[in-house]
């Protein structure tokens, strides 16, 4: 078993990333900017936040936080994103997700420029992913494609098996390995919710991607010898025993698979460390596409 450790790749990353955006900011005197938009109180929601934030300072991305209240209403809520939209500084938007249930997710995500979409959520963004077209990929399917690419775990022709099929994680990643690219040109299978007998399926997987949202899901009788499992899950679950009373977890039962896969990613220190990682990725790449570099 080869742990694919997304907290060394996302830092190689970051640091690729830096070395660039230094000698650009040298160059144009200008760096990117990416502002991120936060409705509300949710726990987890500022946690993630204040990582992105974080992120940005360490590799010369300039950032702000607009904070906002829950009552906010959504036609205010397109105002501010209009200001941003064309304040020339902000090459990256980002409206943290969920939003209160009074706000359309929709609608928000369509209101922000498709050359700011930095999560990759736009429908134009959407659109030239599904047809091939060079666009923002959404951020944690993107860091799944750089840890294939850069653990050179085949690809073409391979069997992947996506459990999950949500419009952040499970269809895109599912649209990407599809395609005739590099880390993808493989044959996919998409399992979710109404999939019937779904562990004969699994079991069927050269690549097995995990991104259903329910802890421990994918155990050790759902995986076939030798298959590269991804787990994109972060679970919390009850853990009296720790300081803060509860752990994280993925999709998938790490201890047992683990026996069983050729390449495994952990929850933590997985694919989550990758999401950020591409966010920063895209950010640098709207600064390259709007300052027409």
């Amino acid at each position: 078993m080869n742990l694919i450790d997304g907290k060394k790749l996302s830092l190689e990353i970051k640091n690729e990333l830096n070395k660039k955006i230094i000698e650009l900011s040298e160059k144009l005197n200008k760096r990117p900017g990416l502002v991120t938009i936060l409705v509300g109180e949710n726990s987890a929601s500022k946690v993630y936040v204040n990582s992105k934030i974080k992120t940005c300072a360490e590799i010369g991305i300039n950032s702000k936080l607009e904070k906002l209240n829950e009552e906010i209403s959504e036609s205010d809520l397109l105002k501010v994103i209009k200001q941003y939209n064309e304040e020339p500084q902000y090459h990256g938007i980002l409206v943290q997700l969920p939003l209160p249930e009074h706000i359309d997710e929709d609608t928000v995500i369509a209101a922000i420029n498709p050359q700011k979409d930095v999560d990759g959520f736009h429908p134009v963004s959407v659109g030239n992913l599904v047809i091939g077209k060079d666009t923002f990929i959404p951020c944690t399917p993107f860091g799944i494609i750089e840890m294939l690419k850069r653990y050179n775990i085949e690809t073409k022709g391979k069997h992947v098996v996506v459990v999950g099929r949500s419009n952040i994680v499970g269809k895109p990643i599912a649209n990407l390995m599809l395609q005739k690219r590099e880390a993808a040109n493989s044959t996919v299978t998409v399992c979710h919710s109404a999939t019937e007998d779904i562990a004969s399926i699994t079991r069927q997987a050269d690549i097995l991607i995990a991104a259903v949202g329910r802890p421990h899901f994918i155990t050790a009788d759902m995986v076939k010898e030798n298959t590269v499992v991804i787990d994109v899950g972060i679970n919390s679950i009850d853990a009296p025993e720790l300081p803060k009373g509860y752990r994280i977890v993925g999709d998938v039962d790490f201890e047992n698979v683990k026996e069983k896969a050729s390449y495994i990613t952990p929850v933590p220190g997985g694919v989550g460390r990758m999401t950020i990682a591409m966010l920063m990725y895209n950010t640098y790449k709207a600064f390259i596409n709007i300052e027409k570099v």
